[in-house]
């Protein structure tokens, strides 16, 4: 028997992948996500006790968002209803409702609706939906890969319990895929083959907890891979890595996960630690990210978070963003990882970036008063009879290019904005502050 007869033989289905078939159908068949199904957990509680309230599924593929979705229809005495954001509209919205109806007045059944791919449906769809969560005539549940905070509206949300689906462990991904490799009923047990050890600590990792990819670059090697000599299919790490080719990274460049590694990279710079900053840099630029983008952050902590405690960094920085764009990538990582090593490694002062911001919190919320008089335009005929850049002294005619004069309107005069810190190049700024502070001149 070859391998498409024995998935042919498996329920009739010669289409269903090992994916699909591998899908539990029981809650304590599930693999993993133990924060929110362990036994003492409420989600848990409440599928085996047939009482949910809408729900909202979120993380990313291959976490068992749809899997759980499935287990719910297979124990719930409600009737289910299954839509897909991404092939569904208004239209299968309201007939689903109206199904929802039909049941409840004729059977008395509620009625769930696992709507996949929930962020896909628009703000009309998603309206479309509220009045009949908020009734009870539904129960939602949601499943998406995005922040469902930025990408599902709000009032759907807040009549919603929100679980978070994280990336399956390297064990839990081994467990799964052994089960594959071997169960006879679902899996590729009556297929003759086996795994290495080797080659499922690879998967595992290689696949980085979507399970669904594990599976499928299983399918693929045992529909590639020759017998050897023994009549088994040996499934090794060789074998297997040209069945996953790239490591899977979890990674969206529109998506929550964007968000959440530039900020980690941005605070790995901010708090000088080099090597997670390298870390970061790495998984953005294997996950494609536009080097355009990355070396903007990089320019604005440099400024924001190394400002004049190395005022090096801002230059090096600018230039990066230049050479980056000329040159371009691969050789552009070389250029990403020299700046940002260096804003890492540099001093760290956010003076600058507290100066500008109390300013212009004092511009919002005071009366700033008039320019100074003396500091006024006085290049035009007739400025001078009206007082103006009357009594202004010129800096440059002074020892040290400094003279002591009002430069801040009268109701700001002695406001402190930029106060220089202790590192860095900035030490010396504050030196040089305090000497002109205590100068005799005028």
């Amino acid at each position: 028997m070859d391998l498409f007869e024995y998935i042919s033989e498996k329920k009739g289905n010669s289409e269903s992948p090992l994916a699909s078939r591998m899908r539990p159908n029981k809650i304590d068949e599930i693999v993993g996500q133990e924060h929110i199904l362990g036994k003492d957990k409420l989600l848990y509680r409440a599928i085996l006790a047939d009482k949910l309230q809408s729900l909202i599924f979120y993380g990313p593929p291959g976490t068992g968002k749809t899997t759980i979705a499935k287990v719910i229809a297979g124990s719930t005495k409600a009737h289910f209803i299954v839509l897909n954001a991404t092939t569904s509209g208004k239209a299968d919205i309201v007939k689903a409702v109206e199904d929802a109806k039909v049941q409840r007045s004729m059977t008395g059944k509620k009625t769930i609706i696992f709507i996949d791919e929930i962020h896909r449906f628009n703000k009309a769809q998603q309206d479309a939906l509220l009045p009949y969560t908020e009734d009870g005539t539904i129960v939602l549940i949601g499943a998406t890969t995005e922040n469902p905070y930025f990408e599902v509206n709000r009032a759907l949300i807040s009549r919603s319990l929100v679980f978070e689906l994280l990336p399956l462990g390297t064990e839990d991904t081994k467990k799964i895929i052994k089960e594959a490799v071997y169960n006879k009923e679902r899996g590729l047990g009556s297929y003759a083959m086996d795994i290495t050890e080797e080659a499922m600590n690879y998967l595992a990792v290689s696949t980085s907890g979507d399970a669904r990819s594990a599976l499928n670059a299983i399918e693929l090697a045992a529909m590639t891979t020759e017998r050897s000599t023994d009549g088994m299919i040996h499934l090794t790490r060789e074998v297997l890595k040209e069945c996953v080719q790239k490591k899977v990274l979890n990674y969206d460049k529109d998506g929550d996960n964007h968000y959440d590694i530039i900020s980690a990279f941005i605070k790995s710079m901010r708090g000088s630690d080099q090597n997670a900053t390298a870390h970061y840099l790495a998984r953005m630029i294997e996950a494609g990210e536009d080097p355009k983008f990355i070396a903007r952050r990089i320019a604005i902590c440099a400024s924001e978070d190394v400002g004049n405690a190395d005022p090096q960094a801002l230059i090096l920085a600018t230039n990066a963003m230049l050479a980056v764009e000329r040159i371009g990538m691969p050789e552009g990582r070389i250029i990403l990882s020299q700046a940002a090593l260096y804003v890492a490694c540099a001093p760290k002062s956010n003076a600058s970036y507290l100066a500008i911001n109390r300013a212009i919190e004092d511009i919002r919320t005071k009366n700033i008063g008039m320019v100074p008089g003396h500091l006024r335009d006085s290049h035009y005929n007739g400025a001078k009879d009206m007082g103006h850049g009357v009594g202004y002294l010129y800096a440059h005619d002074y020892p040290h290019h400094f003279v002591k004069q009002q430069y801040l309107p009268d109701k700001l005069e002695g406001t402190l904005y930029y106060e220089p810190t202790e590192e860095g190049y900035e030490k010396e700024i504050k030196k040089l502050l305090n000497e002109r502070k205590g100068s005799k001149s005028l």
